[in-house]
C-alpha cells in the first residue's frame, strides 16, 4: 500500500506500513493485540491510549527516550534538523559538551527515530516528525510542570493568561516595540530569546546575580519561589521577561530562554551510546569453569539436604503464607549460612517445583513427589532443573525481610514475592556477561549502569519497601545468586552457563559433567568415632550413612560422626547390629575402628527392651528392675506414669512424647504396634501431593509468535479493508458512515448476494458472529442455499459459508473498488 502523499494521521501512517513492519509494530507492543484491533483505525487510536503509551516509553533505551523528550519540547510538526539541533546544540561551546558528542548524536539518532517510528510514537517523514498526542502530553513540559528535560513552558504557554499592559512593559524593558496585539507581543518576546544575538546583549547587561539565579534553573527544575518583595536581581529577570510569573508567588524561565541558556541543547548530557561493562579481573577460563562447577555441586547438594530436613514434614505454614522468622533461622543454622541465602534456598526449592504445601489441616512444608524423580538424575541435570527454573521465577528472594505497601514483613516462601521484572533482568545481566570475553569478571557498578541506560526509569510509583530502582536491586541480587548457583565462577560467566543460555539443558549438562567429580563407593572410617567422605558419595551411600552418622562439617570433604543417638536412628529405620557391621565393612576403605563396633553392639542390645504404645500409652518390658528404675526416677515425673503390672506401666502422654522423654532419660526405647510388633520409622516418607512448580507472574502480555502476528496482521489488513471499501450509494442501500456496518432488509440481502453470485461480483456486508461481535467483510458470492452463503472472504483470503440472519446488510462496491 504505497502513499503519494505524506499521511495526515497516525492511522494513514499505519496504513502505509507493510505487513513486516506492522508485526514489528505488535510485537514492540504486544498489549495492542488483546483484543485484536478490527481495523487499522482501531489500531491507531488504541496505540495512542495513555496506559499503552506509557507502556512504550517504559521500555525505550535512554538515548530513544531523549529523543522522544526532545520532540516533545519542540514545535509539532518539528524537522529532522530540529530535532538533531535539540540534541547536540547550536554549536556553542558551554564548557560541558564534549567535542565528539556531536557525531555520536549523529550517527545514533537515525536509529532511535526508527525505534520511535517502529513503535508507533513517532510518525510522518523527516520533513514533518509528529510525536504521538499522548506521548507529548506525558512529555511535554506545561505551566503546571516541567518535563523530563529540566525545561519549562513556552512563552506563549507562561503569558498565556498574562494582561496586556504587563506584557508592554516586559517589550518596553528588554528594549523591544510596543504593540497592543498580545499575540504580537508574544511572537516578539519569543523571538528575542531566540536570536542568539539580541538575547546575548540582553544578558551582558544583566546582573551577574541574576545570572547566578538563571545558572540554577536552567537545568530545572525551572520554577522558583518569590517574595511580594523579590531581590533586585530577581526583579531585574521578572521585568525583562526572563522570568514569567505562574502564580503570585512562583515564577517560571521560559523554554526558549533555557534554550539559548543551554547552547540549544534539551538535554544536559545526551547518552547516545550504551556505557560499556568494564571488567574488574580477567581470570583463566579453566579456573572460572571449575569454581562454577563446584559451587553448582554445592548448590544440588543444598537443596538435598534442605528436602531432606524437611522429609518427616517441614515447617508451619504462616496463617497469611511463608515461613516465621524463626524457621527461617532454624534452617539456616541447619544449612550453615546466613538466613538471606537460607531464603533463597527455599525459594529455588519452591520455584523448581520439588516444594510445596502439604494442604493438611495443620499446614506445613513438605517435599513434593517430583522431588523423588529429580534427587535420581545425576548432578549435573539436577543443576540444570534448578538453574532454569531460577531464570523464569519471579518470585524474588532478595526482598524477604522487607514490607509490603502495607507495612507488613515479606516472609521466605509468602505470597508478596513475585516481581514480573526479574526474568527479564536475569536474562539481561546475563547476556552482558556473555558478551564479555571468557573469563572476565564484570564491574557491577557498570552493569548496573548499562541497565539503566537500556531501560532507564521514569518516576514509577512503588510500593513500601522498595526503592524506586528495583531492577538496579534485582540486578545485584542476580549477580549474588549467580555465584551461590554456579551459574558464574570467581565473577565470570562459566562455559556452562553459555551453553544453557544459547542451547538449552542438554548441551549445558554435558558441559558440566565432566566437571562434577564421580561419586564415591566408600569412605574413610576414623578411630575417633568419625568417618571422612573424600568426595560425593553415591546416593544410596549417602542416604544409609546420613540416617547412621551426624554430618559434623562440609566442604570439599565430609565428616560424619557416629553417636548413640544417630545409631539409633538407624535402627529404628529398620536396620539391624548386623546390617550396620555389613554396611561399615563393606564401604571403609580403612578397617572398621573397634569402638564404632562396640557402640552399633551396645546401643543395639538395649534398642527395644522397653516397648512403647497406646494407652493413652504405655510402657512395657520384662526386666522389673529397670521399670522399677524408671518410676524411681525423678525425671520421669512430667510423664506421669504408673504401674498396670509386673512388666508394664501407663503413661498419661502420648506415645512419641513417651518415647521422646525416655531417651532423654538415657534409655533406648522402641515403639511398637497395636499387634505389639516393633514400628520402623523411615525417613523421607511425608510427601505433598502432586504439585506443580509456581507459574512466573509475566511482566504484561506475553511476546506473541510469529504464527499470532501474521494471523493478527492479515485480520487488521481484512478489516481494513472492510471498513475503507469504496461503496456504491443506492437508493436500496445507501452509502453508510465509515466504520458503521451496512443496512438492509432480508429481502434485498437475499436477492443482492443471489445477483452477485450470478454475476462472480464481490459485495461489501456487515456480520455479526455468534458471539455477538460485529464485522465488516468483503465476499464474493459462490453459492446460495438452505439460508446460508458460501463466498470468497476477500478479507480472510479463504472460502467461508454465512448464515443469511447474521448478515446485518449487503452493498456493492463502486467500479473502482473492485479493479
Amino acid at each position: 500500500m504505497g502513499m503519494t502523499t505524506p499521511p495526515r494521521t497516525l492511522a494513514e501512517a499505519l496504513r502505509a506500513r507493510d505487513d513486516e513492519s506492522l508485526a514489528g509494530l505488535l510485537r514492540a507492543r504486544p498489549d495492542l493485540l488483546n483484543p485484536v484491533p478490527g481495523d487499522i483505525t482501531q489500531l491507531a487510536t488504541r496505540a495512542g491510549t495513555r496506559a499503552s503509551v506509557v507502556r512504550a516509553l517504559e521500555h525505550l533505551d535512554r538515548f530513544a527516550l531523549q529523543a522522544a523528550e526532545a520532540l516533545a519540547v519542540a514545535a509539532d510538526p518539528a524537522p529532522y534538523e530540529t530535532l538533531l539541533g535539540l540534541l547536540t546544540g547550536d554549536g556553542r561551546d558551554d564548557g560541558e559538551h564534549r567535542d565528539d558528542a556531536g557525531a555520536a548524536i549523529s550517527d545514533a539518532l537515525p536509529g532511535a527515530l526508527a525505534t520511535l517510528r517502529e513503535q508507533a510514537l513517532v510518525w510522518g517523514e523527516d520533513e514533518r516528525l509528529r510525536l504521538v498526542r499522548t506521548a507529548r502530553e506525558i512529555l511535554a513540559p506545561s505551566p503546571q510542570h516541567a518535563s523530563p528535560t529540566g525545561l519549562g513552558p513556552t512563552v506563549a504557554e507562561a503569558t498565556s493568561g498574562m494582561s496586556p499592559g504587563r506584557l508592554q512593559e516586559i517589550l518596553a524593558a528588554a528594549g523591544l516595540p510596543a504593540t497592543h496585539d498580545p499575540v504580537s507581543a508574544v511572537t516578539a518576546l519569543a523571538a528575542l530569546f531566540t536570536d542568539r544575538t539580541r538575547m546575548g546583549e540582553l544578558l551582558d547587561s544583566a546582573p551577574a546575580e541574576a545570572l547566578s539565579v538563571l545558572d540554577r534553573l536552567v537545568w530545572g527544575p525551572p520554577y522558583g519561589e518569590v517574595t511580594p518583595n523579590p531581590t533586585p536581581p530577581v526583579k531585574w529577570l521578572r521585568d525583562h521577561g526572563l522570568l514569567l510569573p505562574v502564580s503570585t508567588r512562583t515564577v517560571v524561565l521560559p523554554r526558549e530562554a533555557a534554550l539559548h541558556l543551554r547552547a540549544g541543547r534539551a538535554h544536559r548530557v545526551p547518552e547516545p551510546r550504551p556505557p560499556a561493562v568494564e571488567a574488574v579481573a580477567v581470570r583463566d577460563p579453566q579456573a572460572v569453569d571449575s569454581a562454577a562447577a563446584g559451587q553448582a555441586l554445592l548448590a544440588v547438594n543444598t537443596v538435598e539436604e534442605l528436602l531432606k530436613n524437611w522429609n518427616g514434614g517441614g515447617p508451619p505454614i504462616l496463617r497469611a503464607g511463608g515461613l516465621s522468622v524463626r524457621e527461617l533461622k532454624r534452617t539456616a543454622t541447619a544449612l550453615e549460612v546466613p538466613e538471606p541465602v537460607a531464603a533463597f534456598w527455599a525459594e529455588l526449592a519452591f520455584a523448581a517445583g520439588l516444594l510445596a504445601s502439604d494442604g493438611e489441616a495443620d499446614e506445613r512444608y513438605a517435599p513434593t513427589p517430583a522431588y523423588d524423580d529429580w534427587a535420581e538424575l545425576p548432578a549435573q541435570d539436577r543443576w540444570t532443573h534448578l538453574a532454569t527454573a531460577w531464570l523464569a521465577a519471579t518470585r524474588t528472594s532478595g526482598l524477604v525481610g522487607g514490607q509490603d505497601a502495607k507495612g507488613r514483613a515479606l516472609s521466605a516462601l509468602g505470597p508478596e514475592l513475585d516481581r514480573s521484572a526479574a526474568p527479564e533482568v536475569r536474562h539481561r545481566v546475563l547476556a552482558l556477561l556473555a558478551a564479555l570475553a571468557p573469563g572476565t569478571a564484570p564491574d557491577p557498578e557498570t552493569v548496573l549502569a548499562r541497565l539503566r541506560w537500556e531501560r532507564p526509569l521514569r518516576g514509577a510509583s512503588v510500593s513500601a519497601g522498595d526503592t524506586i530502582d528495583l531492577r538496579s536491586r534485582i540486578a545485584l541480587w542476580t549477580l549474588n545468586e549467580s555465584e551461590l548457583l554456579g551459574i558464574t565462577g570467581r565473577g565470570a560467566l562459566a562455559t556452562h552457563t553459555r551453553a544453557l543460555l544459547d542451547a538449552g539443558p542438554a548441551e549445558a549438562a554435558a558441559l558440566l559433567a565432566p566437571l562434577i567429580p564421580e561419586p564415591l563407593d566408600h569412605v574413610l572410617l576414623q578411630a575417633d568415632l568419625t568417618a571422612v567422605a573424600p568426595g560425593p558419595l553415591e546416593r544410596p551411600l549417602a542416604d544409609m550413612l546420613s540416617a547412621l552418622a551426624d554430618i559434623e562439617s562440609k566442604g570439599g570433604a565430609t565428616v560424619y560422626r557416629f553417636t548413640p543417638g544417630s545409631v539409633r536412628r538407624a535402627l529404628d529405620a529398620g536396620q539391624s547390629a548386623a546390617d550396620l557391621h555389613a554396611f561399615l565393612a563393606t564401604h571403609s576403605r580403612t578397617p572398621v575402628p573397634q569402638p564404632l563396633s562396640y557402640l552399633i553392639d551396645d546401643v543395639a542390645r538395649r534398642h527395644g527392651h522397653l516397648r512403647i504404645g497406646a494407652a493413652s500409652s504405655y510402657v512395657r518390658c520384662d526386666d522389673e528392675a529397670v521399670l522399677n528404675e524408671i518410676l524411681a526416677d525423678k525425671r520421669s515425673v512430667t510423664l506421669r506414669l504408673r504401674r498396670l503390672a509386673p512388666t508394664a506401666l501407663a503413661a498419661q502422654v502420648d506415645p512419641a512424647s513417651l518415647l521422646e522423654g525416655l531417651r532423654e532419660m538415657g534409655y533406648a526405647p522402641a515403639a511398637e504396634s497395636a499387634e505389639g510388633d516393633v514400628l520402623i520409622t523411615r525417613a523421607g516418607a511425608r510427601r505433598t501431593p502432586p504439585r506443580t512448580a509456581p507459574v512466573p507472574v509475566p511482566e504484561g502480555p506475553p511476546v506473541p509468535d510469529d504464527t499470532l502476528l501474521g494471523a493478527a496482521v492479515r485480520a487488521i489488513r481484512a478489516g481494513d479493508t472492510a471498513a475503507t471499501v469504496v461503496r456504491k450509494d443506492t437508493p436500496e442501500a445507501p452509502a453508510t458512515a465509515p466504520g458503521s456496518l451496512p443496512r438492509t432488509t432480508s429481502a434485498e440481502t437475499l436477492a443482492t448476494v443471489q445477483a452477485a453470485a450470478m454475476t462472480g461480483s464481490a459485495l461489501w456486508i456487515g456480520y455479526v458472529n455468534a458471539d455477538g461481535a460485529a464485522s465488516q467483510r468483503v465476499i464474493a458470492p459462490v453459492r446460495v442455499e438452505g439460508g446460508f452463503v458460501t463466498a470468497y472472504d476477500h478479507t480472510a483470503d479463504e472460502v467461508r459459508t454465512y448464515p443469511l440472519h447474521r448478515i446485518t446488510g449487503v452493498a456493492e462496491l463502486a467500479d473502482d473498488a473492485t479493479a
